[in-house]
């Protein structure tokens, strides 16, 4: 029930990601579309605006009689504080600027660039000067108009900062879910194999009784205990392990003879060591786990026929394990990804093995766990490194 109710959580978390991904996606569309609108709204605006200051520059020059009043058109002309415009006759010859920067308008060049920029905004609003002649009005945009087509591009990146928010929450939520899973069937598994393992320890028995060969007992009393520390693994998971002060040398050359019995004899093993006790704070079932599937990924990378080297070696402060094989090999691309939760390279693999083996060396042990070095066709060497007692 338990890992049910997991597995519909993992479901709903998928669920509200992909609406709330919807639903902001919606409410951008919406934001432009309104933004947008408005843009052309405010510029339609700005275009009467700009033809009510182009009749009232008419309504100046075509005005001869000297005590007509001028106060109305004036005042139009003053009201305008935030459009620059450039008056420019039939020739081209700018006659006048408003809005305009009053320090760098004395520069020709300076009217003439921002003439090229009210070209390319707006279309010039015609004003007869006189029966024969035509002056024209560039005007650019306002600088609040300006401003408001940056707006959708903050929009989109502070939504596009939500939504990355989002993202990463989900995503954290997700693997923390997934690792509850995981945790939740492993510490199942390791109940369920509990069974049988108390009914095989009882069938062994037997067996002493029946004269059966000891070494045949003593090998199944060996795949038993293989068995039995399987499900103390696996029941371990989710929880921080206790470390204790063990011989490494001792726990990796057990696990390394457990495999070597089973494995084919097309295969080779070296084992080298620069001493027979090398000590460390460690868990040792979970340390020969490490081992197990470093070991176990060399034979399948060299399809049943190669060699596997260990070699344990330590200095002041630390203890490096190197296992070596002649399979395979892989790209420095994949040096990193094969550590990844569910990467792999086999046909039947789920991708934990290495995944586990990390957390157990990095986040357990406060050690390392890398691929010092790899060629196709050649082979792949690993690294564990972890402290020596007595060093940070």
């Amino acid at each position: 029930m338990k890992l049910l109710y997991l597995m519909l959580m993992i479901q709903n978390t998928l669920f509200l990601k992909w609406l709330t991904i919807f639903v902001s996606i919606i409410i951008v569309t919406l934001i432009l579309w309104n933004t947008y609108n408005f843009f052309v709204l405010f510029k339609i605006e700005e275009r009467a605006k700009m033809e009510i200051i182009a009749s009232a520059q008419k309504e100046l020059a075509s005005n001869k009689d000297l005590n007509a009043s001028t106060a109305l058109p004036l005042a139009i002309l003053e009201n305008n504080s935030n459009i620059p415009l450039i008056l420019v006759d039939e020739n081209g010859v700018i006659s006048s600027w408003e809005n305009l920067d009053s320090i760098k308008a004395q520069d020709p060049d300076y009217l003439q660039e921002q003439l090229e920029i009210m070209k390319s905004e707006n279309t010039p609003i015609a004003v007869p000067y006189t029966k024969n002649k035509m002056n024209y009005v560039y005007y650019r945009n306002s600088d609040l108009l300006n401003r408001l087509t940056y707006y959708p591009i903050a929009l989109i990146l502070i939504l596009g900062l939500f939504l990355t928010v989002i993202y990463m929450m989900f995503t954290s939520s997700k693997i923390a879910e997934q690792n509850k899973l995981w945790t939740g069937m492993a510490k199942e598994t390791a109940h369920q194999i509990g069974t049988p393992l108390s009914s095989l320890l009882g069938w062994i028995a037997i067996l002493k009784t029946e004269n059966v060969h000891d070494k045949y007992v003593k090998e199944i009393e060996n795949d038993v205990y293989r068995l039995n520390t399987i499900a103390s693994r696996f029941s371990k998971i989710g929880s921080l392990p206790e470390l204790k002060q063990g011989n490494i040398v001792g726990i990796i050359r057990e696990t390394y003879d457990y495999l070597e019995l089973r494995s084919s004899k097309q295969i080779s093993f070296s084992f080298v060591t620069s001493k027979e006790e090398i000590h460390t704070n460690l868990n040792q079932e979970l340390v020969s786990w490490v081992i197990e599937n470093l070991i176990t990924n060399a034979i399948d990378a060299m399809q049943g026929k190669g060699s596997v080297a260990i070699n344990i070696s330590s200095d002041a402060k630390r203890i490096k394990i190197l296992v070596a094989d002649t399979g395979k090999g892989m790209t420095k691309s994949q040096f990193k990804q094969i550590f990844k939760p569910g990467y792999t390279t086999k046909k039947r693999g789920w991708g934990l093995g290495l995944s586990l083996s990390k957390r157990i060396i990095e986040d357990y042990h406060k050690g390392k766990i890398f691929v010092k070095k790899s060629e196709i066709g050649k082979g792949t060497v690993f690294q564990v490194t972890l402290n020596k007692i007595g060093s940070d």
